[in-house]
């Protein structure tokens, strides 16, 4: 990767000379100051994605990055961007490493990178919310509701180093009843590509005291139409907090077979649009199981996805469900025991169900990464996934939307454990439940090192994205390597919402500045860049 990474730091902004650039690298220092410019080598390696899904990732290299200190500078490098029309790309951590990390999608543009703005702004423990600045992660607001004593929960993704304010407007998700990170967002800040600064909703009023409490405000509302888009720089952004509860039960359910899934799904279907489980619930595969505890050398050396006969030795030597089914349940003690048993005795019906449960106390903290997770706790027990091919893994993954329909979730399955394994690939995955829809994450789990198996990983997404959409399946997000491609599955009426994304970008945007290509949105001053890495 070292040779990749040398030479793609030499990478101009498309149609822009090496003297003119140079001018405007000269003219971002004035703002930031020459520790805040990332020009080459290593101070710009984390600015290349680490797990690209092809054999050369100078297809995605940055120019330059930028370390702004506040919202000041970031309207005066947005001057500077619009003079010399220098495509900014903006991340607020740049740690969405299954998708792009902090790499732009369009190669040469300059990362705009928000972690210095990193203060927890202010926190109301009587009406549950907090205001963040880009730079805060999940690890950064835990810990200051600890410092100050205050009886809230964050909601964590699998990583808990992300930024809050980035996991949100990409749409990530967590696992308790907060764990729609879109929905729980009220009130941002963002400055406009022309460096004008709004407020959304009750924010709109200079003296307003509902900011962080009314999302919609008065008029047309806003704030989704900064999630996973470019028309906007967040600057700040709040967020409803779970209040935290006396106590708590963490559950799991374990299952035999892989057919099992579709009674695991209807099942959970009614108890969460019924309210016993109010918050999301984790369906996970065997091997995603397997792969948090040891290396898949450990039942299968063999290359190719892993036999059925040895899917089945792993489950019982580490005495685990083809499919295991997490939840938790928050409240008064004897509410959530009662729900419990609901619970239980709801799946009983399927054969061979395995329950375990345990009940804490609100103050009580588990011990285990997942079960951290459900109690408000980040941590990055995550990660060991990439320990399973051995060596320094990487991961890419394909997160298409499904209905929560026992058929449903039956048919993705099937789909995306078949392609994968035509790959070469095992099926990492599960799904995380919220009611009305499953999120079904893929990852396909491959050695860094080995560029050929990075290539067929981005193979592979290309080809499950087609199945998904032949099936009527669309993805929620993507790689930066196929964000044209999943927009272009979005087609009714021969593309007319792309269409409506590219006239509001246009207007907000005209000299097409910032983040060119997200999502699949080109300005039309890079449009003719559509499709090409």
């Amino acid at each position: 990767m070292a040779s990749h990474r040398s030479e793609s730091a030499r990478v101009l902004p498309p149609g822009m000379s090496a003297a003119r650039f140079a001018r405007s690298l000269a003219a971002f220092e004035a703002i930031v100051g020459a520790p805040n410019v990332c020009r080459g080598g290593a101070a710009l390696a984390p600015y290349f994605d680490p797990f690209a899904p092809i054999e050369d990732a100078s297809s995605f290299a940055p120019s330059a990055a930028l370390l702004p200190a506040d919202v000041d500078e970031i309207r005066a490098i947005l001057r500077v961007a619009n003079a010399a029309r220098v495509p900014l790309w903006t991340v607020s951590t740049g740690r969405n490493f299954a998708y792009g990390g902090a790499a732009p999608r369009l190669a040469g543009s300059v990362v705009l990178d928000l972690q210095r703005l990193n203060r927890v702004l202010d926190v109301d423990e009587r009406l549950a919310w907090a205001l963040v600045e880009p730079g805060v992660s999940y690890f950064d607001l835990h810990a200051h509701l600890r410092e100050h004593g205050l009886k809230l929960w964050v909601d964590p993704p699998a990583a808990g180093w992300g930024s809050v304010i980035g996991n949100t407007l990409e749409r990530g998700f967590g696992y308790t009843a907060y764990g729609d990170h879109a929905a729980a967002q009220c009130g941002m800040e963002i400055v406009l590509a022309n460096g004008d600064i709004v407020r959304t909703g009750m924010g709109a009023i200079g003296t307003g005291t509902a900011w962080q409490l009314y999302k919609p405000g008065y008029g047309p509302s806003f704030d989704a139409l900064f999630t996973q888009s470019n028309y906007g720089i967040v600057t700040k952004m709040g967020l409803w907090l779970m209040p935290a509860p006396p106590a708590y039960v963490i559950g799991e359910i374990q299952f035999a077979r892989e057919d099992d899934l579709g009674a695991i799904v209807d099942t959970l279907r009614a108890l969460q649009l019924g309210g016993t489980i109010a918050q999301h619930a984790v369906i996970e595969g065997a091997i995603r199981r397997a792969a948090s505890i040891a290396p898949r050398s450990r039942w299968y050396a063999g290359d190719g996805p892993m036999p059925e006969a040895a899917v089945a030795a792993m489950q019982r030597d580490l005495d685990i469900g083809r499919w295991n089914l997490h939840y938790a349940l928050y409240g008064e003690p004897d509410v959530i025991e009662l729900q419990r048993r609901q619970v239980e005795r709801a799946f009983a019906v399927v054969p061979h169900a395995r329950a375990f449960a345990k009940r804490y106390a609100g103050s009580e903290e588990p011990q285990g990464g997942g079960e951290r997770n459900m109690a408000g706790i980040p941590s990055m027990s995550a990660f060991r996934m990439l320990d399973w091919p051995g060596g320094e893994g990487a991961h890419v993954d394909f997160s298409p939307l499904c209905p929560a329909d026992g058929r449903d979730a039956l048919r993705q399955y099937a789909l995306v454990k078949a392609r994968a394994a035509e790959y070469g690939f095992d099926y990492y995955g599960g799904f995380t439940a919220a009611g009305r829809c499953l999120h079904h994450v893929f990852a396909a789990i491959f050695a860094r090192e080995r560029r050929e198996d990075a290539a067929r990983a981005g193979d592979l997404l290309r080809a499950l994205m087609s199945d998904a959409r032949a099936a009527g399946y669309g993805v929620y997000r993507s790689h930066l390597l196929y964000m044209d491609y999943a927009a272009a599955q979005y087609d009714f009426n021969d593309g007319a919402l792309l269409r409506l994304a590219q006239t509001v970008k246009d207007a907000l945007d005209p000299q097409g500045v910032l983040a060119p290509g997200k999502q699949g949105v080109w300005p039309a001053a890079w449009r003719a860049m559509r499709g090409y890495t």
